[in-house]
């Protein structure tokens, strides 16, 4: 594979960071003006911990309050007229969650496991709509992915993850029309201690990882180290979870005026292709049963999935004595994923009680992704009569670079019933090798106005999408295109906490392609969406929050089939819904998390054969409930236990929708005793150790869902 052109993606977003920074210089002089009179602000007391009253820190409990995705600025959740959840370390922590898809298992408008329990990437749905490409933000920053050069970030590195529901696009850009999953970096709080712990589950698998912090006296300067090693085995066969997680951050807080936080993390990720596994031998029965669900479709004398990933960025922000509030964004990364594997293509032959020869095909891929990022912003509030004013603008630019090579070719092979690794196979080289260099530019300005028990978001964005794609024979395509997004949402607020809302919202995303016919470069998809809904917090129980949501959701400008063996730019997929979310502390001691999910999804225009059917692997209705129970009293003190139910409807196996993929339940329980300093906590995900398939992309590939796993964690802070 050729070297990647790193001067050019340096020079690019180095371009991008003068052009922004000169936007704020220009920006705060004018602002801060001694012959303009200041604007008298009244203060605003935010209760709880400094960050994570500001919407980047921990989470108290289940139940956030704030957050800062929703509106790039930090809001109430309750003020947001949007569908926003927020998943804190204690629920990550409670229920043994160990990566970002587990942790959003009990989230409504999310599909997550849909690939079973694939090690690889955050598989999941954002209402009906893959998400793991084009919806990861981290700190408010996209992780744009491109193949499979896809990020990946470890709980353990994390404060809390954030959904949003629907188009974003006005304030993130070119993104998912379902929503986008935001995590947030642990970075210093100006506290002094740490927490260490090590976790071993029942495959034998060791994961041990410590968070320190420290800061001077008068806490001007402080520093946050994150890290984490886990080593060892996973139910499938010859499949391993290795992974490394490294994170540095420092803040420095010269006044209280005046933040600039610096971090940079480093991971490493070690795993196994996927088995793409028949629907008769899972979902149904073969002649001979089910197939194994250790079984180990690939060959492991050539079989490697590993990442490579590094960031490093900063975040400054100043608040002039007039209000005004300046802020930068800013961080490049690097991810490198070197994949290969033999997987399952269907069966060579009817299989029988005695032999089952599954067809297998290499596949490889050997991806590098080199993203910069930064986003500039101007916030200010203000009063015009009655009608109180946030006002927020922004210049957001990304440059992505992409490069690839790969293989595809039939592979040997192998008996189910008796499978054989000969270790003597050769691995393929790669066939070919392209380049996509992609750059976006958005001007964004957003207004949050407050009037009485009234409260409303407008905001609109104006994005220019460069696109640069070359290969080594000589092909080139370059197009550059333009897009507007835009929100409006309304809310009213009663006395009871009864706040219902309705708002409007679109969303692009660049398409990669050229229409088969035409030999017309794809348009950008476009998202468009009506929600109404109502967040509830009754004025009697201030510790219950009830988020209820329906939306109709449109996305158009699908790249699919023609019937006639075109690939075009005709598809379209409505989604329509109702969410339900429901947090609460009924009592000092209980605690409960519950969501459901219901979908009238169907693709509206499309193949023949496609319309009017439901997407594969996309099921109609699926719901969680969480239960954490704290015993009082002097003996049980530092005692609790929880127990979750996650129940999933059925989906399809195939376009036609004739091969169903049936509903399941599985159960999780959790035991932890904490006393002072130290904490010992069990875990038991799937309980009843179901057997079930977690979804099916196609009749040929079907994906286990994860048998029982046993956890046990010792852990300690100081």
């Amino acid at each position: 594979m050729n070297g990647m052109n790193r001067q050019s993606v340096t020079r690019a977003w180095g371009r991008g960071l003068l052009g922004s920074v000169a936007i704020a210089v220009a920006t705060a002089p004018a602002a801060a003006r001694d012959d303009v009179p200041a604007t008298q602000l009244e203060t605003v007391v935010v209760s709880g911990n400094a960050r994570g009253g500001d919407g980047r820190g921990p989470v108290d409990g289940y139940e956030a309050k704030v957050t800062r995705a929703g509106t790039k600025t930090s809001t109430p959740l309750s003020k947001v007229p949007q569908s926003i959840s927020v998943v804190g370390g204690k629920q990550i922590r409670d229920q043994g969650s160990t990566t970002v898809m587990e942790a959003l298992r009990y989230t409504p408008g999310v599909r997550s496991d849909m690939h079973g329990s694939d090690q690889r990437n955050d598989w999941f749905l954002l209402r009906g709509f893959v998400g793991d490409n084009n919806s990861m933000f981290l700190d408010e920053l996209q992780l744009m992915a491109s193949g499979f050069a896809t990020w990946k970030m470890d709980p353990w590195l994390l404060e809390r993850v954030e959904v949003v529901r629907g188009p974003s696009s006005v304030l993130y850009g070119g993104s998912n029309p379902g929503g986008i999953v935001n995590m947030v970096s642990k970075r210093p709080t100006g506290d002094n201690g740490g927490e260490a712990f090590t976790t071993i589950n029942s495959e034998g698998h060791v994961t041990a990882g410590v968070d320190v912090e420290s800061s001077n006296e008068d806490g001007g300067f402080s520093a946050r180290f994150v890290g984490l090693g886990a080593k060892g085995a996973t139910e499938v066969d010859f499949s391993n979870n290795d992974r490394i997680a490294l994170a540095q951050s420092f803040a420095w807080n010269p006044t209280d005026a005046t933040k600039l936080e610096i971090y940079a993390n480093y991971q490493r990720m070690e795993t196994n292709g996927q088995n793409f596994l028949p629907y008769a031998g899972t979902v149904v029965d073969a002649p001979f049963g089910r197939i194994p669900r250790d079984f180990f479709s690939s060959d492991p004398s050539v079989d490697e999935h590993l990442r490579r990933q590094g960031m490093i960025g900063y975040r400054f922000e100043h608040t002039f004595d007039n209000g005004l509030t300046v802020r930068q964004n800013a961080r490049y990364g690097s991810v490198a994923v070197d994949f290969t594997t033999l997987y399952g293509g269907g069966w060579a032959s009817p299989p029988t009680r005695d032999r089952a020869t599954l067809d297998r095909y290499w596949f490889g891929r050997y991806e590098r992704t080199q993203l910069g990022n930064i986003d500039t912003q101007a916030e200010l509030a203000l009063a015009t009569g009655a009608i109180e004013h946030t006002i927020l603008a922004g210049v957001d630019y990304r440059i992505s670079r992409h490069e690839q090579a790969g293989f595809w070719m039939p592979g040997p092979p192998i008996d189910v019933l008796a499978p054989a690794y000969p270790d003597a196979l050769k691995r393929p080289s790669p066939e070919r090798e392209d380049t996509t260099t992609n750059t976006q530019l958005g001007l964004y300005v957003q207004d949050q106005m407050e009037f009485g028990a009234w409260n409303a978001v407008l905001g609109g964005r104006y994005d220019t999408v460069w696109t640069d794609w070359r290969t080594p024979g000589g092909s080139h395509t370059e197009r550059n295109e333009g897009a507007f997004s835009g929100r409006a949402g309304l809310m009213y607020h009663f006395d009871n906490g009864f706040s219902p809302y309705v708002s409007v919202s679109n969303s692009f995303l660049p398409a990669v392609g050229t229409d088969m016919v035409t030999g017309q470069p794809f348009k950008p998809e476009t998202g468009l969406q009506y929600e109404a809904g109502a967040k509830i917090t009754p004025s009697a129980f201030s510790n219950v929050s009830l988020n209820l949501s329906v939306f109709d959701l449109t996305r158009s400008n699908v790249a699919t089939g023609d019937g006639l063996g075109n690939y075009r730019q005709l598809g379209e997929v409505r989604s329509r819904g109702f969410e339900a979310e429901a947090i609460a502390e009924l009592t000092p001691s209980l605690s409960l998390i519950g969501a459901y999910t219901w979908y009238d999804m169907e693709i509206t225009d499309g193949g023949p054969e496609e319309i009017g059917k439901l997407p594969t692997a996309v099921p109609e209705q699926f719901g969680s409930l969480w239960v954490n129970y704290a015993f009082a009293g002097e003996k049980t003190e530092g005692l609790s236990i929880a127990g979750g139910v996650r129940w999933m409807g059925k989906s399809y196996a195939d376009v036609k929708n004739t091969l169903v993929v049936p509903s399941y339940t599985v159960a999780d329980a959790a035991l932890r005793y904490e006393r002072e300093n130290f904490a010992v906590a069990l875990n038991v995900n799937n309980v009843f150790d179901q057997r079930y398939v977690g979804g099916c992309s196609s009749s040929t590939a079907c994906y286990y869902g994860k048998g029982r796993e046993v956890q046990l964690t010792l852990s300690t802070k100081w």
